[in-house]
């Protein structure tokens, strides 16, 4: 990553008009409004009042924890074969870690393929930096995205909010939008006590029907196989995403099994 690279997918949250690199460590557009980039090669371009918070530090160190013991390998493994290998571009919208986009990359056919990982929380953000090398920049999903228009080739999303509007802006024509979604059944022993979250059985259909306007479904993919998780992996599973802010219930220690479940959806821009 250098600072050209990077602005060469941003556009200015302002007013919209092309980042270039004015060097030192600094992005700067034509109208002269400037942004201070950060040394581990990554850029917050949250506007000052945007109230919405990332995840933190803990909950990404569980997520460290818990993805790096392979648990959702399979996952990974078929959202990567779900990128066609042509992807030059490919953008990560909510990246975490960088465990997908790294899993995505190690099997891209292209050794040009460049990606930028976008996530609201900067410290997401810095380690999907450091773990794939890809560009980086703090970005709230649900606000019009500094990406330039058509700056990717793929968009992929696991497990994160979506902005179907934006990613169509920034996608190019035929570009595709892989989507992670949870399944009905996914983690239902958690669910079954009150630990996890509840996940309507319909997400995928749903979502279908959202994008339909913008998107064409190419297929849908269900991931499903059971985990062998010991106390010390269920509360790493708990603590890494939204129950971690909502859960009462710890684990209590034992070893279960638990139920992972869910849907690829591949969609291809109008």
């Amino acid at each position: 990553m250098t600072l050209a690279s990077l602005a060469e997918w941003l556009r200015c949250p302002h007013c919209g008009s092309p980042l270039t690199d004015a060097a030192p460590l600094t992005l700067r557009c034509e109208n002269g409004h400037a942004f201070d980039a950060n040394k581990r090669g990554y850029v917050n371009l949250v506007a000052a009042n945007d109230r919405m918070t990332g995840d933190d530090a803990a909950m990404l160190d569980a997520r460290d924890a818990f993805l790096g013991a392979g648990h959702y390998e399979p996952i990974r493994d078929a959202l990567a074969a779900a990128v066609p290998s042509a992807a030059e571009r490919i953008v990560d919208a909510g990246c975490g870690t960088g465990y997908y986009l790294a899993g995505v990359l190690g099997t891209a056919g292209n050794s040009d393929t460049r990606a930028l990982g976008f996530d609201l929380s900067p410290e997401a953000v810095r380690r999907t930096v450091r773990a794939t090398g890809s560009d980086g920049v703090v970005a709230d999903t649900w606000r019009p995205l500094p990406l330039r228009d058509g700056c990717a080739d793929a968009v992929i999303t696991v497990f994160a909010p979506r902005n179907l509007p934006e990613f169509h802006r920034i996608l190019r024509t035929d570009g595709r939008l892989i989507v992670v979604v949870p399944s009905g059944t996914h983690l239902r022993e958690l669910r079954a006590d009150g630990r996890a979250l509840d996940v309507p059985a319909d997400k995928a259909e749903r979502l279908q029907e959202e994008a339909s306007s913008l998107f064409d479904v190419i297929g849908v993919e269900r991931v499903a196989y059971a985990m062998e998780l010991d106390g010390a992996a269920v509360e790493h599973l708990l603590g890494m995403g939204p129950a971690a802010r909502h859960r009462e219930a710890a684990s209590d220690g034992r070893s279960e099994s638990v139920t992972a479940s869910v849907d690829i959806v591949r969609l291809r821009r109008h």
